[in-house]
């Protein structure tokens, strides 16, 4: 459950970071940005897999670059589901949906599966060589 909130955190700042970005997206509440947050995050587990098989000759074709779109179509349809939550167009969709991306791979670097802040230790290791 630790777990969850902490992405559910972590994808409400991307969607706070995109918005304060992006003249195109907008939330009028904070209620709605929480809501579109756990929205985006069913929406990309149950439908965005759907779109995805569906696109995927064009995905193949593109040499993954719809993907992009598909990430910013699933952004955009959140959008279309919470009332407090305007995209100007797709562009402005695709190019948040970037932003939500990276905020949530930069901060999921530090948080582990079980939602606890993780730190990186230095390993040293004495007695090899490893240039042969």
């Amino acid at each position: 459950m630790r777990g969850f909130l902490v992405r559910l955190v972590i994808t409400a700042l991307g969607l706070w970071v995109a918005d304060a970005v992006l003249i195109g997206i907008g939330f009028d509440s904070t209620a709605a940005l929480i809501v579109s947050a756990l929205l985006l995050g069913v929406v990309n587990a149950v439908i965005r897999p759907i779109i995805f098989i569906l696109t995927l000759p064009l995905t193949v074709l593109t040499l993954g670059l719809f993907i992009l779109i598909v990430n910013g179509i699933s952004l955009a349809l959140v959008a279309a589901l919470v009332p407090g939550f305007h995209i100007a167009g797709l562009w402005s969709a695709t190019i948040g949906a970037i932003i939500v991306g990276l905020t949530s791979w930069a901060a999921s670097t530090f948080i582990g599966g079980s939602g606890r802040i993780e730190r990186m230790k230095r390993v040293e290791v004495t007695g090899r060589r490893i240039d042969g």
